[in-house]
């Protein structure tokens, strides 16, 4: 039996909030953005086709759960979720808040300016703020 296991791009790029029925949410360590990543708790997924019908479900309700608690802790205008998946194949949806003239405003925010990392309280902060909202 396959264990799962976190790619080691998205436990160094992201800080742990908690585990969901299905998903290990994560914030991502970029302060120019409130960006949650959700990660099924799947080994060997890079697709959503490749889950389950039951967790394909759970992934959605979870996804609607963080880009619930992202909206009501941020205020923000526009919620972008996506799975891209190019660089770190590991199965993982992005959830991130978005407001007219934030960096990179509309365009998206993969590859824009340079990483600014989150001062250790701040990220304690914000995640607890997420999972209060949740």
């Amino acid at each position: 039996m396959m264990v799962f296991e976190l790619n080691s791009k998205l436990a160094t790029d992201t800080f742990s909030i908690a585990r969901l029925g299905l998903c290990d949410l994560r914030l991502m360590n970029d302060c120019r953005w409130p960006w949650l990543i959700l990660v099924p708790m799947r080994p060997s997924i890079c697709e959503i086709h490749e889950l389950t019908p039951l967790d394909q479900t759970m992934l959605t309700f979870e996804a609607g759960i963080a880009a619930q608690a992202l909206k009501a802790v941020t205020n923000c205008e526009k919620i972008n979720t996506a799975a891209i998946g190019n660089i770190v194949r590991q199965l993982h949806l992005h959830v991130i808040a978005r407001n007219s003239g934030d960096p990179g405003w509309p365009g998206p925010v993969w590859g824009f300016g340079t990483r600014e990392p989150y001062a250790e309280k701040a990220a304690k902060d914000f995640a607890d703020a997420i999972l209060k909202a949740i």
